[in-house]
Order: structure tokens, then sequence, then C-alpha cells
């Protein structure tokens, strides 16, 4: 199954456009977006497929870690996680909850 994942990190600082556009550049491939610009915090929201919820968080962290690292971001506390599966997103779309935050 197909999940969305969201991560939000701790910078330590404020984060410039150019960090955002590498860590965009980086989380690309998982066919991912990156926020943060002008803020102490950076993120991203990545697809991946995985079994469970709990897989999908682990293999988003792995990536999200790995892209952080190739855009030259500080590697900051993880502030948030949330996941939603292909499934609660369709479900979402017809007025029934959906997403996990951790």
């Amino acid at each position: 199954m197909r999940w969305s994942v969201g991560i939000e990190a701790e910078a330590g600082r404020v984060v410039s456009r150019e960090e955002v556009v590498e860590l965009a550049d980086a989380v690309a491939a998982s066919d991912g977006v990156a926020c943060g610009i002008g803020s102490d915090r950076y993120g991203a929201r990545l697809i991946v497929t995985a079994g469970s919820r709990d897989e999908a968080v682990e293999a988003a962290r792995r990536a999200f870690t790995r892209a952080v690292a190739s855009a030259g971001l500080p590697a900051g506390a993880i502030v948030t996680v949330e996941a939603i599966s292909e499934a609660e997103g369709d479900a979402g779309a017809e007025g029934a909850p959906g997403g996990d935050r951790r």
C-alpha cells in the first residue's frame, strides 16, 4: 500500500531558500516535497510503499534522514510525523477521518 508521510524537524536556526531547494531535490526520488523556507524547522512529505503505518513511517524516516544529509541540513530532532494511507486519503475525501499524527 502507498502511504503519504509528513516529517518535520528542528533546524536550530533559520532555514534558507537554497537549503529547502536542496532538500526538495533530495526527496524528489520519493515523490516528495519539502518545506521550511525562513523557518526554524524543515520538513518533507514523502510517498512510500509499506504494509503498515509503522513500516511506512520507518521507511520515510530513513529516506528523510538521507535527504537531510544530502541537502547539508543540520540533523535536528524530528518533531512531527504523520502518515496517511492511500485508502484513508480516499475515505477522507468522502468525509471520513484519516491520518495519524505521531
